[in-house]
């Protein structure tokens, strides 16, 4: 049994408990690991991903309040407004995304498809800046209109990520041990990605809190792994006081840079690499800035010995599938990592021939 959530307002927006999947094919791939998926990219609204968790207590504070718009933040591609953009239309509520371009990357694909045509399909307000200092005059200038219109505004940031918002995976964590157990598997690992670091911050919380031997190794997906550990560390212990609860030690807390790449929203070969890894041995489909990167991370630990044949590990796929369409026409290239074909069966003896050497 995990903490009392129930002091925390809270609206319904997911399809609760989602799936917890065996892998047995990609984790032969990978050397012989016991892989599960914890299948958060199909939570239900808007495309499903694990912004909604937050969402479900974010919301339900703004609603208390009696906000009746909602003003957040993000990339162009950002999962995060997309899926509180469809929570918004689901509960009646005005949603503005002021969305930056912080990816170098342009094109009828990344500024028309994936999830910015599906915040316009939800009736979301977009307003695309091109920098900090135009995204922070666009809000003030929303939220001078809200005022004078008579409407409350509820503010959230980039990813959802507060304390509040974390409370979300901490009850998601709850969730996804209760179906461990269930099952009768002890994870030696849960890998999540890390952007805005609130999704590993509830996850890590958990652990702490339910006194599990488990590591938590955070692939990061855009900041380096110090300010991702900063973040995640911040997040945890402003969430334990709200719970009341002391701060969090964090001692199992891994954070893992070694995907990064170039910087947020642009793949490395080794995410593309990952993506087809998992979509032609499982059918799981990643996507390129989230999930890819934290596969490429999975994949290279498994290589360099860190994640050790044998030991069960659980992948927690975050969802973000509307923004692999932004990414055309990479997403179909083949000769890009020489694998045109599905992977064969046969485990950790097939990986010479669909995992290219580093």
């Amino acid at each position: 049994m995990g903490p009392d959530l129930h002091a925390f307002p809270r609206v319904d927006l997911g399809h609760w408990p989602t799936p917890l999947d065996q892998a047995p094919r990609l984790g032969a791939a990978l050397g012989g690991i016991r892989l599960l998926l914890k299948r958060d990219d199909v939570g239900g609204l808007g495309a499903g991903g694990n912004k909604l968790r937050k969402l479900e207590f974010l919301l339900g504070a703004a609603l208390a309040e009696r906000a009746d718009s909602v003003i957040t933040f993000g990339a162009l591609q950002t999962n995060h407004g997309r899926q509180t953009a469809a929570a918004c239309a689901k509960l009646g509520l005005r949603c503005d995304l002021v969305l930056t371009r912080g990816v170098p990357r342009g094109g009828a694909d990344y500024e028309g498809s994936g999830n910015i045509a599906l915040d316009h399909l939800y009736g979301a307000t977009t307003h695309v800046c091109d920098d900090a200092a135009e995204t922070a005059a666009v809000y003030q200038r929303l939220v001078a209109e809200a005022e004078a219109e008579g409407r409350t505004v509820a503010t959230l940031p980039v990813g959802g990520s507060t304390a509040v918002g974390v409370l979300g995976y901490l009850s998601a964590t709850v969730e996804l041990f209760t179906q461990l157990d269930g099952l009768g598997i002890t994870p030696d690992a849960l890998l999540v990605p890390v952007g805005s670091a609130g999704t590993a911050a509830g996850v890590a919380l958990a652990v702490d809190l339910l006194g599990r031997d488990v590591r938590v190794e955070g692939a990061c997906v855009s900041h380096t792994a110090d300010e991702s550990r900063g973040d995640i560390t911040r997040l945890a212990t402003e969430a334990a006081a709200l719970l009341g609860a002391p701060a969090p030690a964090l001692r199992t807390l891994l954070v893992d840079d070694r995907a990064v790449g170039p910087g947020y929203g642009v793949p490395t070969e080794g995410t593309w690499d990952a993506l087809r890894l998992f979509a032609r041995t499982e059918g799981a489909t990643l996507d390129p800035v989230y999930t890819g990167k934290a596969a490429a991370c999975l994949v290279d630990r498994v290589d360099t010995g860190e994640i050790k044949a044998g030991e069960t590990v659980v992948f927690l796929h975050t969802g973000g599938l509307p923004g692999l369409f932004a990414y055309q026409p990479e997403t179909g290239v083949e000769a890009r990592s020489g694998l045109g074909g599905p992977v064969p069966p046969g485990g950790s003896g097939s990986r010479t021939a669909t995992r290219p050497s580093r």
